[in-house]
């Protein structure tokens, strides 16, 4: 089984902020450009209103740091020396950037000081409770706990089933079969795994090379450009694990269906199902029911549970027949 790669310390840079369009924030950068390799390391923004007015301990390295109406207004009562000294002694702390809402006018001072000590300061039209919503759950997802694992990721019947095994068993050849069969790919060979609130994990692909396959003897191709925009999602909560195993004749597999095992992805728990590899076994069918009977587990009904249940009911009557005669 693929092995889990050490997870990664949770951080981003600001740089991320710039590919907010879907939360439809539309910020535009002012200034301190030289900073968007600044760090983040926190979901959650922070005001400035207390920094502006003396307080700035409560300032956080790594944080968003945000403008909005009730700073703003602060600032123009201050006389033009007062507010040059609040806004430059906000740049005594370590700032990641701002976000200055509403479309306010953010005053000359504040963008020299943000270009002076590399700080972006970006500027959206929305109001600031909009942004307060908006910026930490995109930034929940970008900092959330990562580690990477080798398989394939596909979405069938619309769970997320990640193909596991060692290299050369099958996974990329299973998961074009599944393609055509008009099933969703989200990774090959590369899969990034986040973790998802509590108890789920999330994959997806490297950026780069989303939705590109290896297939030895075609070499990579882009299956994205081949089948459609139809056959790709871009990210897939995981909902079951299978791990291809080469079949040994010698080893005793489950042929019950009663073992419940478990893969372990930043300490949650995915259903694993070990499946031997021969000559003459469909995996994609395979996968397809494998799904399929975890679609009826997560509503409460066991097909192999359920079989046993009826048979031990049955041998049961059978003997108080036998002890009737």
């Amino acid at each position: 089984m693929a092995s889990e790669e050490k997870p990664q310390t949770p951080t981003t840079s600001v740089r991320v902020l710039e590919q907010v369009p879907e939360q439809r924030l539309k910020l535009k950068l002012l200034a301190g450009a030289d900073g968007l390799d600044n760090k983040i390391n926190s979901p959650r923004i922070q005001r400035l209103g207390l920094a502006f007015s003396g307080y700035v301990d409560y300032l956080d390295d790594g944080m968003v740091q945000l403008v909005g109406q009730t700073e703003s207004n602060y600032l123009t009562t201050l006389g033009r020396a007062a507010r040059q000294a609040a806004i430059e002694r906000v740049f005594t702390c370590n700032l990641s950037c701002l976000v200055i809402t509403g479309n306010l006018r953010p005053p000359k001072a504040l963008l020299g000081n943000c270009d002076r000590f590399n700080v972006p300061i970006f500027q959206t039209d929305v109001p600031s409770s909009v942004v307060i919503r908006e910026i930490p759950a995109f930034l929940e997802e970008q900092l959330a706990p990562t580690t990477t694992v080798h398989g394939v990721l596909m979405e069938v019947f619309g769970l997320g089933v990640l193909l596991l095994g060692p290299s050369g068993i099958g996974k990329s050849e299973c998961g074009l079969d599944l393609i055509l069969r008009g099933h969703r790919l989200v990774s090959d060979d590369l899969v990034v795994i986040r973790k998802f609130g509590a108890d789920r994990v999330l994959g997806s692909g490297p950026t780069d090379f989303q939705f590109h396959m290896e297939l030895r003897g075609l070499g990579i191709i882009d299956i994205k450009e081949l089948f459609g925009v139809s056959v790709v999602s871009p990210k897939k909560i995981l909902d079951l694990a299978i791990d291809l195993v080469r079949w040994d004749s010698g080893k005793e597999y489950d042929r019950l269906g009663l073992e419940e095992r478990s893969y372990s992805l930043l300490e949650v728990p995915v259903p694993l199902i070990t499946m031997p590899v021969a000559s003459g076994r469909n995996l994609a069918t395979l996968v397809e029911v494998a799904v399929r009977i975890q679609m009826l587990k997560s509503q409460g009904y066991s097909p192999s549970s359920d079989f046993f249940r009826r048979l031990e009911t049955r041998l049961k009557a059978s003997s108080d027949d036998v002890w009737r005669v």
